[in-house]
Parts: structure tokens; C-alpha cells; sequence
């Protein structure tokens, strides 16, 4: 099984410095862009390979691209800002491969920006990092001492210089326009769209964002070719994926796998099943964001066509387990906790609303739950959801709570009915224990 990704890291050690990335073919496929294609035609090998987004939302990386401005009229500078502000409750891929190949971030970069002509790059790293950073800030300057950043790339007029920008430390600086308002030195809120930021982005320039791991494939397409990418994966999808778990299971931990392994492949193969002495109830496919699936949809491939089939999402593909002795109220209330303190504020669904379903969860574990607190609850999933708040931040929030209260509403009931939360009395785990 061949893993393009993560094929470079050592567990352990550090990661490779210039010479041995260059050693393994680094910087082949920047070399290879630079000096053999025409900008449209990395694009479309872009488009060709399916990539599609990574960091959630499964978006084309060839489409979003097609939208940027190019010849000799188009506005400049272009800007191309990687999104590492990895904030996403159980997600930890793009930290991997930012400490285990910080050269290939540098080289996806370069290929990418070439693609879109973009003179300007950051990362916008996570503020927790630290390691990334030391380590993104060390491979960066070896790449400008050797000329594989700055001025005429590879004797061509291409020229392309990359920054490092450190987070201001809150979860919707992942959303993609906060992010870009945050880098300008603003407050991080969303902004309206239209314009999109491949037109009208960082100061008003064109801009694409992308996630890492999105980014961290272009440079294997461009050096080994549509076929060969596509081949990689299950299904219609190509490519790899870095599919993680977490909770209470035997391994818990993230792995390169083909784009479409089934969820119960990753759960039970990989991740070795559940612990001794714990059940399996659901999971959350793809971060805190994502609907509730159950053991009736564990054979599903993880990809972004398969999951609606169960009502949920791929999302980052990295999946929070639920097992039978977490109480779902608390697990749920616990995500709701994080998003309602995560709200930048900006629209009242989302400050007002998140903040007011996290009291009636607590009501719930408390003893105080009345029969009607879950109409309310199953009412804000509709008055916070997708269309009705200004950016996916809420909507995302309701995803967990609107397929807890219909895979799991006899655990809810039966804290209205008890005037307490069963799982407490009984000494278990109240939330995700890992």
C-alpha cells in the first residue's frame, strides 16, 4: 500500500532536513512545475485527480482554483494561505504531517502557488503548534538559502515567498474568510460572501485557502501523474486519506489509508476495536461537526460521497468514538460546551442560540430536564442549521445534537424521567475519555 503523505515520516526522530527530503525526490515536482508545465496545465491535472478538500468541507481543489484570475490583467498579488489552524475537536492529521514533513509543506506550497500564479504564501498555523512552528520556520529558511523560495524559481520568472503566521487561538479562525480578517489584523468574524476570496481574498487581492493535507497532495500528482493518484484510492475519490480515531479504543491514532476504506476497516483493523469492557454505540465520522452514525453504517467507505447516505459527513475523516458507558447527554453537551464558547459572536442564531442549547444539555445532566426541553432542543437544530447563521459554525454544532436526539433519545428521555444523569451514579466516563 503505497502512502504518498506520510511516506517521509520517521516516528521518533526528527524529520528530515533539505538535503534528505531533497534525497527522496523533494522539490521534484516544484522543479518539475516550474520548468515543464504552463500554470492551467498543473490546474488541470489538479482537476483530473478528483482532489478534492480535505479540511471538511470535500470542495473541488481544481474548481476553487479554476475561479482565480489569471494573465497579465489579473489583479495582483495573488495570495495562497494554507489553513493549519487545525481547532476541530478530535483532529489531529495536519499536526502530523507538519512535524513529520515540514519540506513537503513548503514544496506544496510552491507547486500550488505556481498553479494559481500567487507571488504571496503564509501558514496559518494553529497557536498550540509550537513544534510546527520551530520546525515550518526551520525548513522555510533552508528552502529560501537554496533558492527554492524568492525570486526566478528554477532560472524561470516565477517568484514566490512563503510566511509563517501564528493563530490568534480560536476555532473560527478555520473558517476561511475569519482567517483571512485575522491575518489582515482584524477581528475574526466571517465575511460576506459574495465576494468569494479566489476573486476578492486576503486585502482584497485573489486568494486561495486551502487546508494542509489538501495541499500536501498536489506535489504527487504533479510528479507521478492523474492515473497513477487515482488508482490510489477505493473508489470514484483518488488519493489517500489520513483517517483518524479516538476514544475508547485499543489504539487510538491517525493512518494513510486509500480514499474509501470502510469505517469499520479503520475502527476495527486499525484502531484494534473497542477496550475491553466497552461497547460500541456510534461515532462521529469526521470531528466534533459531524452527525451521529451507527453500527448499521460501519461498512460504508469514508469518503464524501458515501457518508450522506448516512445522514452524516466526511468532514476531516478523523472519527470521536461513543461507547456504553459515556452518557451520549454529556458527550453531546461537552461539544456543545466548546462550540458555544468557540462562537466569534457575529449573528445572534449562533451566539444566542448555541449558548442557550448548552444550558438545556446541562438542565438534562443535572436532574432539572422537563418533557418539552426536547422540542426545544430538536427546534434549535432547525433555527441554528445550515442557511439560517452566517457562516457552517453553528450548523456544524447541531450536526452531533440533532443525530444523538435520534439514534440516542431514550438516553435523553430517560434523564428527564430519572431526574438525573444514569451514568454518573454509575461511575462512567462522562464525555470522550481520549
Amino acid at each position: 500500500m503505497e502512502r504518498p503523505l506520510t511516506q517521509r515520516i520517521r516516528p521518533q526522530a526528527d524529520p528530515m532536513n533539505l538535503a534528505e527530503y531533497e534525497d527522496t525526490g523533494g522539490y521534484e515536482a516544484a522543479r518539475k512545475a516550474v520548468q515543464t508545465m504552463a500554470p492551467q496545465d498543473v490546474q488541470r491535472l489538479v482537476t483530473d485527480s478528483t482532489l478534492r478538500g480535505r479540511g471538511g468541507a470535500g470542495f473541488a481543489t481544481g474548481l476553487k482554483w479554476s475561479f482565480v484570475p489569471m494573465g497579465l490583467d489579473a489583479p495582483r498579488p495573488k495570495y495562497l494561505v494554507a489553513n493549519a489552524d487545525e481547532m476541530e475537536p478530535g483532529t489531529f492529521k495536519d499536526r502530523l504531517l507538519l512535524e513529520g514533513d515540514p519540506h513537503q509543506m513548503v514544496e506544496s506550497m510552491v507547486v500550488s502557488a505556481y498553479a494559481i500564479q500567487a507571488e504571496v504564501g503564509y501558514i496559518f498555523l494553529r497557536s498550540e503548534y509550537k513544534r510546527a512552528a520551530r520546525l515550518l520556520h526551520k525548513a522555510i529558511a533552508e528552502a529560501r538559502s537554496h533558492g527554492y523560495l524568492g525570486r526566478n524559481l528554477f532560472g524561470s520568472d516565477f517568484s514566490f515567498d512563503l510566511h509563517l503566521h501564528t493563530s490568534a487561538g480560536r476555532y473560527i479562525c478555520g473558517e476561511e474568510t475569519a482567517l483571512l480578517n485575522s491575518l489582515e489584523g482584524k477581528r475574526a468574524i466571517p465575511r460576506s460572501k459574495p465576494p468569494y476570496p479566489q476573486t476578492a481574498g486576503l486585502w482584497g487581492k485573489p486568494t486561495v485557502v486551502q487546508n494542509v493535507e489538501t495541499l500536501y497532495n498536489v506535489p504527487h500528482i504533479v510528479r507521478h501523474g492523474v492515473e497513477w493518484y487515482r488508482g490510489l484510492g477505493h473508489g470514484h475519490e483518488g488519493g489517500t486519506k489520513l483517517y483518524g480515531v479516538s476514544g475508547n479504543v485499543k489504539r487510538p491514532g491517525t493512518w494513510e489509508l486509500p480514499m474509501g476504506t470502510t469505517m469499520r476497516t479503520i475502527l476495527e483493523e486499525y484502531a484494534g476495536g473497542m477496550c475491553e469492557g466497552f461497547s460500541f454505540r456510534g461515532l462521529l465520522p469526521g470531528g466534533a461537526s459531524t452527525a451521529f452514525v451507527t453500527e448499521e453504517h460501519l461498512d460504508l467507505p469514508m469518503d464524501f460521497e458515501s457518508l450522506p447516505r448516512a445522514g452524516s459527513r466526511m468532514g476531516t475523516g478523523t472519527m470521536i468514538v461513543l461507547d456504553d458507558r459515556t452518557c451520549p447527554v454529556g458527550f453531546v453537551r461537552n461539544l456543545e460546551h466548546f462550540f458555544a464558547q468557540e462562537s466569534c459572536g457575529w449573528c445572534t442564531p449562533c451566539w444566542e442560540g448555541l449558548s442557550w442549547t448548552e444550558r438545556i444539555l446541562e438542565g438534562l445532566e443535572e436532574g432539572r430536564g422537563r418533557p418539552e426541553d426536547l422540542d426545544l432542543l430538536t427546534m434549535h437544530t432547525r433555527l441554528i442549521g445550515p442557511g439560517r447563521t452566517f457562516c457552517a459554525l453553528a450548523p456544524g454544532a447541531m450536526d452531533p445534537l440533532q443525530s444523538a436526539l435520534k439514534h440516542f433519545r431514550a438516553d435523553f428521555e430517560r434523564h428527564i424521567h430519572e431526574r438525573r444523569c444514569p451514568w454518573r451514579e454509575q461511575g462512567a466516563t462522562i464525555g470522550a475519555r481520549r
